[in-house]
């Protein structure tokens, strides 16, 4: 494991200091120095990077932006890799997220790369940003941890203007793989058994979850989550919505004409990928 950076280690072992909107014990703003590893090296990874390309291309085929400088807030922004994605596209970027350290290193790494962003410290359930002041709200990986999913949802939709677009990725209880809790078939174990694994990861085995302070405590489905997008009034589509014909081969795209126009073969399709990906553009206020 690489040595931390010497004035975030101080920040990881100390927790100090939370986002002046929320009472000092609303959450918890400190990182396992084995957390703060991981998502630090697995930031500049290869196969991040083009998930994230892949994302921000998936969300301007629906834009279709042309010159509009459009501003994007990514919720749960980690170490800020997202950043230099739209940045370099000529859009405004602004990231929040519950870990100090995290954002300490994304604000560190977009002054080292010349990048303006603006990141802060923050809960998903109450966003700093005025109403309907974001064209894009990211949500990579984040409303499995955050046990009011709901209010994060809510707060997304209250600062997108309509006409925007949400983008989420989180797990998938249809699927029996899972990349959450280090047991197999987890997705599939009744509510009970998954109470006392959560239970685990924070107190006497927390490997199970790679240190994580908030780890995975809800579990949904695309039609689960395009039922409450829709009465917040979304329009919403799937991974296999997104993707782009031309990009795959002759077997590949008749297949996924196939799933597209049957919903047997498309429900088939999201028992056998391992996460949840929606894509929601909002057509109105509620």
């Amino acid at each position: 494991m690489k040595l931390l950076e010497p004035h975030l280690k101080s920040a990881i072992e100390s927790g100090a200091g939370e986002a002046s909107s929320a009472p000092p014990h609303a959450w918890d703003t400190a990182s396992k120095p084995e957390f703060f590893q991981y998502y630090a090296d697995e930031s500049l990874s290869e196969r991040t990077l083009q998930r994230y390309t892949g994302i921000r291309d998936a969300v301007l085929r629906v834009l279709a932006p042309g010159g509009t400088r459009l501003r994007v807030a990514d919720i749960g922004c980690g170490a800020g890799t997202q950043a230099y994605l739209w940045a370099e596209s000529g859009h405004d970027f602004h990231g929040l997220d519950v870990n100090r350290p995290l954002i300490e290193l994304a604000r560190q790494r977009a002054r080292d790369a010349g990048v303006e962003a603006t990141f802060e410290v923050g809960s998903a359930t109450a966003l700093p940003w005025p109403n309907e002041s974001m064209d894009v709200c990211l949500l990579p990986e984040l409303l499995e941890h955050v046990v009011e999913w709901e209010t994060c949802l809510r707060e997304a939709a209250r600062v997108l203007v309509v006409g925007g677009v949400l983008y989420l990725s989180t797990t998938n209880k249809l699927c029996p793989k899972q990349g959450e809790f280090e047991l197999f078939m987890y997705s599939w174990y009744p509510a009970p058994m998954k109470r006392r694994y959560e239970r685990l990861a924070t107190t006497s085995q927390p490997q199970l979850v790679n240190h994580a302070t908030y780890p995975a405590v809800n579990w949904f489905s695309f039609y689960g989550l395009r039922t409450f997008l829709e009465k917040l009034g979304f329009a919403c589509m799937d991974r296999f919505d997104l993707a782009a014909l031309g990009e795959h081969g002759t077997l590949q795209r008749a297949a996924l004409r196939a799933v597209r126009s049957v919903p047997p073969l498309r429900f088939l399709a999201h028992v056998a990928t391992p996460y949840t990906a929606v894509l929601a553009r909002k057509l109105r206020k509620v």
